[in-house]
């Protein structure tokens, strides 16, 4: 077989399979001859991730053993071909197949066209998709990115009469540089009904598949949460133009999971768990995660999901996990810091300050999956703690929160300036200012914290911040405390947020949005100049 790409290196992607990343010499693929009833299918469109000033990763997906083929240019017209890849899609990795491209120009856009040749018929290609991204800026160029999470949860799937998961269309009414997905990309523990009832009596019809029927546990089923949102028109439009920055919480795995959790809690005994060990879950859970987000594979830790982004001059993105190396849930109310206070853990928070210190960045963004500020009740049919770092008793840090004393406590003293955390998960939209004066530990400098989601999930009723350190709510929207109602996407309070750099200035500016597109509230930050 003739091979239509001129390559100089090739690099292994970790789990997703036999994933490479290569170099073209120039030149347009010669095409080849096929048969359209024998063609390949790409199954779940397109979808690109983790870019930076000179490189990407694309994403897709095939019915069949197969070799996916990606021609890059910087024009639609692809007449300026100047670099392609190549990776294999295999049944090991149910068929997805993901790329690093490498060598592209900074701060510009960029297309790719996808095809697969069929394994068993190599002149066989299926149909080309065509998506986009943007590389980062090599100078100080201004830059945005939305955020949100939670897909899919308390029941509210995909209504196509309904228009679908609207939120991706909303968000890409923006033209943000990349898309920052706070965690729970998929609800793997809370299946669909065909139908729910409205309180106007109107009908919500789901589409429900065979994996959104059940809470997942074998690796089939994780795998079928994530190609079920990618059956939606508006997440596949925004796939192909948007490139996502994405990180996990517990609904990947299991509502409030950790990883040495005994599985026997009421919620796991509702769901009818028969798998007994939740490493083993979380295990085929991350896996699934690997093989259908287009995430770097890291070769030291393929599974890790923490990592640092950056995307030019003006902004680093530090994307973080609390899910992976956590301690039990519960009390968390440690005086001295050990194992069971871990949220972090040592070797991620070390990383962080490292990271933190080293950037020259204006800007530092934190990505957490879950607020610092909130209190999340673990188990709370048996009242054992919290789920979160925060442990609403307004007091000196323990347990968790000593962690956060400890990152708070080191940014001020080695002044690392122009830090902000943005989060999801609690299902509201809020803007927290984190103020020394106001809390009971002080030895930090003032900070903001924005929540934002859900993008497609039941709306939450707000939550009181603990002020161990001193967060004020500046801006809140929230659902109801009325718990026999399940706020979906029909009651329109899904939420986003919009961070926009000036380029000239470098100000930043949040603004929290909602489905419509409606701006609710935003702030100017002006940068702390060294």
């Amino acid at each position: 077989m003739r091979q239509h790409l001129m390559v100089n290196r090739r690099r292994l992607l970790g789990t997703a399979g036999s994933a490479a990343a290569m170099t073209l010499v120039g030149g347009i693929a010669r095409p080849f001859l096929s048969r359209a009833a024998d063609r390949p299918q790409i199954t779940h469109g397109v979808q690109s991730g983790d870019v930076g000033i000179d490189s990407g990763v694309v994403w897709a997906r095939s019915d069949r053993p197969s070799r996916m083929q990606i021609e890059v240019a910087t024009t639609d017209s692809f007449r300026d071909v100047r670099q392609g890849v190549f990776a294999d899609a295999l049944p090991e990795s149910d068929f997805t197949a993901k790329a690093v491209i490498e060598d592209l120009p900074a701060g510009q856009d960029i297309f790719y066209r996808v095809r697969f040749m069929d394994h068993a018929a190599p002149t066989i290609l299926s149909e080309p998709a065509v998506g986009r991204f943007r590389t980062a800026p090599a100078d100080k160029r201004s830059v945005s990115f939305v955020w949100s999470g939670d897909t899919c949860g308390q029941g509210w799937g995909i209504d196509e009469a309904r228009g679908g998961m609207r939120m991706w269309a909303t968000m890409q009414k923006s033209r943000p540089d990349f898309f920052l997905h706070s965690g729970d990309t998929i609800y793997s523990d809370i299946p669909l009904r065909t139908e729910v009832k409205l309180p106007d009596g109107s009908i919500w019809k789901n589409i429900v598949t065979e994996a959104k029927s059940k809470p997942a546990q074998t690796l089939a089923d994780y795998r079928g949460c994530y190609q079920y949102n990618l059956m939606d028109k508006n997440v596949l439009a925004f796939n192909a133009e948007v490139p996502m920055f994405a990180q996990w919480d517990d609904h990947e795995v299991f509502n409030d999971w950790y990883p040495d959790e005994p599985i026997g809690r009421a919620q796991h005994q509702r769901s009818m768990l028969t798998e007994k060990n939740m490493m083993v879950m979380a295990a085929r859970a991350n896996r699934a995660f690997q093989e259908y987000i287009p995430i770097r594979s890291n070769p030291i830790e393929p599974g890790r999901i923490y990592r640092k982004l950056s995307y030019g001059p003006l902004l680093d993105v530090f994307m973080l996990d609390t899910r992976s190396y956590r301690g039990p849930n519960g009390k968390n109310m440690e005086e001295s810091y050990r194992p069971s206070a871990y949220f972090f853990a040592p070797a991620q928070i070390a990383w962080l300050k490292r990271e933190l210190k080293s950037s020259r960045a204006t800007w530092k963004v934190i990505a957490t999956d879950m607020p610092i500020s909130l209190m999340r009740l673990y188990d709370p049919e048996n009242v054992r703690g919290s789920d979160a770092m925060a442990q609403n008793d307004n007091g000196p840090p323990r347990g968790r929160e000593l962690e956060l004393a400890d990152l708070l406590s080191f940014f001020k003293r080695e002044r690392v300036s122009n830090t902000l955390w943005v989060t999801a998960d609690v299902h509201f939209t809020a803007a927290h200012r984190f103020d020394p004066n106001k809390a009971a530990f002080q030895d930090f400098e003032p900070f903001w914290e924005f929540i934002s989601g859900p993008l497609h999930a039941g709306t939450g009723s707000a939550i009181e911040p603990d002020q161990t350190f001193g967060p004020q709510v500046v801006f809140r929207k929230a659902g109801q405390r009325d718990a026999g109602v399940n706020q979906g996407p029909s009651f329109g309070l899904q939420f986003f947020g919009h961070v926009a750099i000036d380029g000239a200035t470098e100000v930043l500016t949040v603004t929290l949005k909602d489905i419509d597109d409606n701006s609710l509230w935003s702030i100017k930050l002006e940068p702390k100049r060294a």
